[in-house]
């Protein structure tokens, strides 16, 4: 209030700076670029105990018998624990079904299980003292693919079943089936004047987050526990964690600490158990971090796939049916495999238009490692197939690859193999178009002024293998449809709670929410809306706890169309407050409080016109406006378990790559010299962000292409390269150019009119890498790369994500 007791001049409001759209700075990039962001692995605590995991060296094998005494008598050690020592009832845990033990009783499943924990003064005394426990295992046979699973007398991984799954399964050892029947695939292939198929094989992959598991356990006065821990979603690690520990809710306390990378690899439990069991166990805190090594066995992977595809056309090139089968290993336990059935299933047609399909989709219970999310989520390795397909089906059509993808391309008001219609843009054919009218980057450019061969931009880089003889360029193209937010009727919502004062005479927001910040700029989205909502340009993000409703998973691209749109709905609620508030204490001041449109910006009330009503200081005061509610999408609904009809998903995404490669067609070594993309993302909230999502998701896409396969052995099912040194990923050498083409073409069902956008580049940049290394095979006339090694990193195109 002025002195007068009448609000201050009436001006024209500005905009606050920093809100939606802008490409603010995110408040831990400094901190991380530095080296001084504190993650998970740096927590610590005075007297704090270290942790260690004992893990099965057998991939199925009996439990006879297991001896700790050894270990308990090493000075320094605290507590052992085994199987039996599990303190409640429940001694299983899952995300969707509950078949996984805390720790292995009876028998273990895959290779890396974990069957004991020492807690320990020092994580060398623990380590040593885990290897002092003696089991004896009794090998049984394996199961390792479809074949073992399902065939007469295979071991049952999982007897007695009861979990909703298990009745629509033709065999236990299936974890879940979904058919697609749509359209009369027999009249599609009475049209059809080309038919080709394709059998495909897609490796296993992993989610290589550079921050290894890590947590910290603290006891509590109240016999409960604070869990410290780096996760994709807190109070779904609660809902699995309290029944083991055999404590209510509320006594697991869970807070978010450094998470370095997660792209799916944290939505199952790692070590937040065996932590809170030893802390309890030993009443002191205890802290475990995994090695790179032990990282390997500690979470889930992307499900390596067998997907078999048929797919028919007329001579003008428009699809008439498409017939596939889509088999996912889905490892020891079940994990996320329902649901990433239901999204290959689904998405296993692509972003086309095709009027007859049927689809068959099943992920299977072997003794190779668990399986689960990983960052695309089942429709990765249905676009490497489909696209495949689309470049074989062009060369038998004598057909231009991109014009056929345009042909057949699905736009908004087109129907999915599921019945669903697509009630946003879906602008397939615009993404390609951009892709492919982007001037391709200089021919040669590993070229010198002088005409000498610069080995640093040649395909096997510093290695000196090649001159540029036998070097040729090849281009290559892919388009993809991803789906956002949870799925098949998941009621998926999240919380946010908002608090608006005024503090040192300004106005200050708070939000909470429960979401887990894992690089993807969640945190500094929700300041940008805060800012949008409430017009303060001081927001301060309270860290993530359980001491708010769920936030649900950091995964599905849904984060900020789902948390985002549970922050815009808290502001917007305390943002009426505030006018409420403001009317009813300044209201007589001015007729606009009670006729026009009232705005927050600024640090002000203003009009729709811009005029100044009064400052939040003034409507404020001393009060505190804080405000708790969830927000939810629209429904979705669960597909039919026979035909897989229903409107199973509440968006889509859509994402081209145009890749350039060159390849030694002697050695078979590949550089990818630039791999382009086109996004639609309805809204970018944070352009700057935006583009490190696209980038940093067709990267990933690249590593699988040509780099990345976890390799189990098949006779064993044993892990052969669980490191850094034998697993490789992309560095900075062979990350090319990655330019990024942004469409905005708003969803009108979402907030702010945005689309999820972390998904979708890495499903069609593995395929386009891969096309432009076949259009370079075809260059020279080849049809095979000589001097690749089964397994080898240099023709993983070939091997490990290749067609067969």
């Amino acid at each position: 209030m002025t002195a007068t007791g009448v609000p201050g001049h009436l001006t024209q409001g500005s905009a606050t700076r920093g809100g939606v759209g802008e490409s603010t700075l995110r408040p831990d990039g400094t901190l991380k670029v530095t080296g001084e962001f504190a993650y998970a692995s740096d927590m610590w605590h005075e007297d704090m105990l270290w942790g260690h995991t004992l893990r099965s060296p057998h991939a199925h094998a009996r439990i006879v018998s297991v001896d700790t005494g050894e270990a308990l008598a090493q000075a320094g050690v605290y507590a052992v624990l085994t199987h039996d020592d599990l303190p409640a009832e429940v001694k299983n845990y899952g995300l969707e079904i509950q078949d996984t033990p805390a720790l292995a009783h009876g028998r273990v499943r895959h290779h890396g299980e974990p069957v004991a924990l020492v807690a320990a003064d020092h994580p060398e005394t623990a380590r040593r003292a885990a290897a002092k426990i003696k089991v004896v295992y009794e090998e049984l046979p394996l199961v390792t693919d479809e074949a073992s699973a399902t065939a007469p007398g295979a071991p049952l991984l999982h007897e007695g079943r009861d979990d909703h799954h298990a009745a629509h399964t033709p065999h236990p050892n299936i974890v879940h089936r979904q058919p697609i029947v749509h359209g009369d695939v027999a009249a599609g292939r009475a049209r059809a004047d080309v038919v080709v198929t394709g059998s495909y094989v897609f490796g296993m992959q992993d989610q290589a987050f550079l921050g290894p598991e890590s947590g910290l356990a603290v006891p509590a006065e109240d016999g409960g526990v604070d869990l410290y821990v780096a996760t994709q979603w807190l109070h779904a690690d609660l809902r699995q964690i309290a029944p083991v520990l055999g404590l209510p809710e509320e006594k697991v306390r869970m807070t978010l600490s450094g998470v370095g990378g997660a792209f799916g690899g944290r939505e199952d439990l790692s070590m937040q158990i065996h932590a809170c069991l030893l802390a309890l166990r030993t009443g002191k805190p205890v802290k475990m971090v995994y090695n790179r090594f032990e990282s390997f066995f500690g979470h889930v992977h992307r499900h390596p796939a067998k997907l078999h595809y048929e797919h028919g056309a007329t001579r003008d090139g428009k699809l008439t049916h498409l017939v596939c089968r889509i088999v996912l290993d889905g490892g020891a336990y079940a994990s996320s495999s329902p649901a990433v059935v239901g999204n290959a299933a689904s998405l296993g047609a692509g972003p086309y238009v095709i009027d007859n399909v049927e689809i068959e989709t099943l992920a299977l219970y072997t003794n190779n490692p668990p399986c689960g999310a990983m960052r695309g989520f089942g429709a990765v390795q249905a676009c490497f197939a489909y696209e495949a397909q689309m470049d074989k089906l062009a060369a038998a059509l004598g057909m231009d690859p991109v014009e056929l993808r345009q042909l057949n391309a699905m736009e908004q008001g087109s129907v999915l193999p599921t019945g669903q219609s697509v009630d946003s843009p879906a602008p397939v054919a615009e993404l390609l178009r951009r892709v492919k009218a982007r001037p391709l980057p200089p021919e040669r450019q590993w070229e010198s002024a002088g005409g000498a061969a610069d080995v640093r931009a040649l395909p096997g880089g510093l290695s000196n293998t090649t001159h540029g003889e036998g070097v040729v360029r090849g281009v290559g193209y892919a388009v993809g449809i991803k789906n956002v937010g949870f799925s098949e009727g998941f009621d998926d919502y999240s919380t946010a709670r908002v608090r608006l004062q005024v503090a040192g005479g300004e106005p200050v927001a708070v939000v909470h929410t429960a979401m887990a910040e894992v690089g993807q700029g969640g945190i500094t989205v929700h300041a940008q809306i805060a800012r949008t909502e409430l017009g303060v340009s001081q927001v301060t993000i309270h860290p993530a706890d359980t001491q708010v409703g769920s936030a649900g998973s950091t995964s599905a691209s849904r984060q900020t169309y789902v948390t985002g749109g549970a922050v815009k709905h808290a502001c917007e609620a305390v943002r009426e407050k505030v006018l409420e508030r403001g009317r009813a204490k300044l209201g007589t001041y001015h007729p606009a409080w009670a006729t026009a449109e009232l705005l927050l910006e600024g640090g002000k009330v203003v009009t729709d016109g811009g005029e100044v009503l009064a400052s939040l200081a003034e409507v404020l005061g001393d009060e505190v406006v804080d405000l708790e509610l969830e927000w939810r999408h629209r429904p979705t609904e669960p597909f039919d378990l026979r035909t897989g009809q229903g409107d199973g998903h509440v968006q889509y995404s859509f994402a081209a790559h145009r890749a350039v490669v060159e390849v030694d067609t002697e050695l078979g070594l590949v550089k990818v010299v630039e791999l382009a993309c086109a996004q639609d993302v309805g809204k970018a909230l944070n352009p700057l962000s935006v583009v490190g999502q696209i980038q940093g998701g067709s990267t990933q896409g690249l590593g699988v292409a040509v780099m990345e396969e976890i390799v189990v052995d098949p006779a064993t099912a044993k892990v052969r390269n669980p490191s850094f040194t034998d697993y490789l990923i992309p560095t900075i050498l062979d990350t090319p150019t990655i330019p990024v083409d942004i469409l905005e073409l708003a969803d009108d069902h979402a907030p702010y009119g945005l689309r999820g956008v972390g998904e979708a580049p890495t499903l069609s940049s593995t395929p386009a890498v891969l096309a432009a290394i076949r259009a370079a095979r075809r260059e020279r006339g080849r049809r095979r790369v000589r001097g690749c090694r089964p397994g080898w990193s240099g023709c993983r195109g070939w091997s490990g994500a290749g067609s067969r």
